[in-house]
């Protein structure tokens, strides 16, 4: 019985981590090219509505997954043109992107609180993998966007780690003007990257309200987009630490879910509490310059870049 409670622990995990990393991977790709993105939130917001209003129309849930993958974008491109064409401080419109998702998806989502969908994202059997005795019910009897996570955040490291568009991107996020005078285009490179943030921020949203919930409530995305924000610097801007970090968090949401069930005298909501204690405190670390440099923070993130002034 031990064994069967760990193992639906470290399965729950990694369903309730999959927003977060989805989220946290796309806010990777954005901070590195040098622009925050506090706007995860209401990307997310955004995404997990019309994701869930295309499902329940068409009856397609990856239909519903591929609209909020291009919802997220479209919001993504909002702060895109803000920070990087009109050089708006980029917390500032990152807090009005969260602000806007959020009441943009309480008014669309508004007819369509308790509607079932009727056809959620199922588990995908992997013939093999899934019948290895204990790591196949922990990693490989989820749905597919589970397993996507799987590859894409090893995929992000080696693209940002070992390719030369990875080794531009760095560059535009460290040093925009050494990058531009290389002939690598800034602007376009900044905007593309703050685009598939949002997309995948929107895929991460659509998570929710298609495979975790399924259904749509009104901010239900409940602070993930915070924890993502969080969860990159906790990961120092690294995809696989972020899969680590995901997961972790997704643990804590599934602890006090297990324990609940077995009736140990722990409060849930104190095991609920702690992923969001743990974001003040790292947020708070965002206030201290030294301390980003030290942990590997891109040198011109969050500062606006003016081909005129280099």
């Amino acid at each position: 019985m031990t064994s069967d409670f760990v193992i639906a622990v470290l399965a729950t995990a990694i369903v309730a981590g999959t927003p977060l990393l989805y989220a946290a991977l796309g806010e990777i790709m954005a901070e590195r090219s040098g622009i925050l993105n506090l706007g995860v939130e209401g990307m997310m917001l955004v995404g997990a509505v019309s994701g869930f209003i295309v499902a329940v129309a068409t009856g397609d849930p990856w239909l519903g997954v591929v609209t909020a993958m291009c919802a997220g974008g479209a919001m993504a491109c909002i702060h895109a043109f803000l920070t990087v064409t009109m050089k708006a401080n980029q917390v500032v419109s990152g807090l009005a992107l969260t602000l806007f998702g959020t009441g943009l998806s309480a008014f669309l989502g508004k007819p369509y609180i308790g509607i079932p969908l009727k056809e959620p994202l199922r588990a995908v059997h992997l013939p093999v993998l899934a019948d290895i005795p204990v790591v196949g019910p922990i990693f490989f009897q989820h749905d597919a966007l589970v397993l996507l996570s799987f590859l894409l955040a090893p995929a992000l490291w080696f693209y940002i780690y070992r390719t030369r568009a990875g080794l531009n991107l760095r560059a535009v996020g460290e040093n925009p003007a050494a990058a531009d005078s290389l002939g690598v285009n800034v602007f376009r490179s900044r905007y593309g990257y703050v685009i598939l943030g949002g997309m995948l921020a929107g895929i991460g949203g659509a998570y929710l309200s298609l495979v975790y919930v399924p259904a749509w409530m009104e901010n239900m995305v409940a602070g993930r987009g915070w924890i993502a924000v969080a969860l990159v610097i906790f990961a120092t801007w690294n995809p696989l630490n972020a899969m680590l970090g995901a997961y972790i968090f997704g643990g804590v949401d599934a602890l006090g879910f297990r324990l609940q069930a077995l009736d140990v005298a722990v409060s849930p909501y104190f095991l609920k509490m702690l992923p969001y204690l743990f974001t003040v405190g790292v947020l708070i670390l965002v206030t201290r310059k030294n301390t980003l440099n030290r942990i590997g923070a891109p040198g011109a993130l969050g500062e606006p870049y003016d081909r005129e002034e280099r």
